[in-house]
């Protein structure tokens, strides 16, 4: 008999299918404190790799210049039979060259503007310049879809 683990797991196709369709992530750093600090976090799926940015004073990009790993947590659902998402732990990439971090910009409002227009263009360009890229590579996956349990607990 196959562990529920092995019932609940997404296959390659799924969770590439399920992490497309979602749009917002979780993001755990270790913070100054050592305690997880969690954020939500836009991004765009690259093949497996998740790719976002942030101001480069936040909290999460200083403490990925400490310590550049993070776990990411993408889900859905709200009943037990519903649920379904994705864990990444990943070791992170972070990029500062401003012409990069622009293009992670425009990916970004590409995804979630649909649109870039010139005044979306504008804006990226000069967000760019105080911010950095985060490539999220993941090391190691976990996911869980409840609804192929069929109901059953």
């Amino acid at each position: 008999m196959p562990s529920r683990r092995d019932q609940i797991h997404m296959n390659d196709e799924e969770l590439r299918a399920f992490v497309a369709e979602q749009m917002v992530m979780q993001c755990a750093t270790a913070g100054p404190r050592g305690r997880p600090h969690l954020v939500p976090l836009w991004y765009v799926p690259d093949g497996i790799e998740l790719l976002g940015w942030t101001y480069a004073k936040s909290q999460k990009a200083r403490n990925l210049d400490r310590d550049p790993r993070a776990t990411i947590g993408i889900e859905q659902g709200v009943r037990y039979e519903e649920l379904r998402g994705v864990m990444f732990e990943c070791d992170v990439e972070l990029e500062r060259d401003p012409s990069d971090v622009e293009q992670y910009g425009l990916m970004l409002f590409r995804r979630y503007a649909d649109d870039l227009t010139p005044e979306i263009r504008e804006m990226v360009a000069k967000q760019a310049q105080k911010r950095v890229g985060l490539r999220f590579v993941p090391s190691r996956v976990v996911s869980w879809d409840h609804r192929k349990l069929g109901g059953a607990y």
